[in-house]
């Protein structure tokens, strides 16, 4: 991924590097955000990736093929982040997170709540009321009663540093969900801002969202 070709957000609080990327295949991105991580010395800026992925199921370390019941032409990949089976697609809004966490001095834990709590505090800004989970990471919300989940979470830590990061579901077609158990859970619903208000533009939910986790990791590592 050329560096020359992002347009660069500097954010003043932190050292974080944001990029926004536009549409982006799954896998090329994956292969970059690994390709950064080993050649990163411990100078290298961390970094915020903002993206949206062509339709791509991924299966997590921990995924299960039998999770994906019936991909209907949409390709699997078996990936190196944490978790189970989730759906990306156009319309959900991915923001990688290249971080040293040793630098930082924020523990993985941390770091998912901070996650967490990003995207939560993004959410009450759209007047969405929504919550994590110590026992199932990720960001929940209800409609109509039912629990609901609007964003997922997935990491892995190489040498003392991440990569992959979060997904929020915000105007996009939860379709391809149904035909899977999101999380490895099955029956579990799935939801979208989409469902809630009528969404900012991509283009600031990622901008807003990009500067609510750089405020929320710089917090988790003090």
């Amino acid at each position: 991924m050329n560096a020359s070709a992002r347009d660069e957000v500097a954010l003043a609080e932190t050292d974080l590097r944001v990029h926004p990327l536009g549409r982006t295949p799954y896998e090329s991105t994956w292969r970059a955000m690994q390709a950064f991580t080993t050649e990163r010395t411990p100078g290298t800026p961390d970094e915020i990736w903002i993206t949206e992925h062509e339709p791509v199921y991924t299966l997590g370390l921990a995924g299960r093929p039998q999770h994906v019941r019936d991909p209907r032409g949409i390709p699997v990949l078996e990936v190196d982040r944490g978790g189970q089976v989730t759906y990306h697609g156009p319309g959900q809004l991915i923001v990688y997170v290249l971080l040293d966490l040793r630098r930082s001095r924020t523990g993985i834990r941390a770091l998912v709540r901070a996650l967490e709590g990003a995207v939560i505090d993004w959410l009450a800004m759209q007047e969405i009321a929504a919550y994590g989970k110590e026992s199932a990471p990720g960001v929940y919300t209800r409609m109509g009663g039912t629990e609901a989940k609007i964003g997922a979470l997935g990491l892995r830590v190489r040498n003392g540093c991440t990569y992959h990061g979060l997904s929020l579901n915000v105007n996009m077609d939860l379709a391809p969900f149904l035909d899977i158990d999101p999380c490895g859970y099955p029956g579990l619903a799935v939801t979208q801002v989409a469902d809630f208000v009528d969404p900012p533009s991509f283009e600031r939910a990622g901008q807003e969202l990009a500067q609510h986790v750089a405020s929320h990791v710089a917090r988790a590592g003090r």
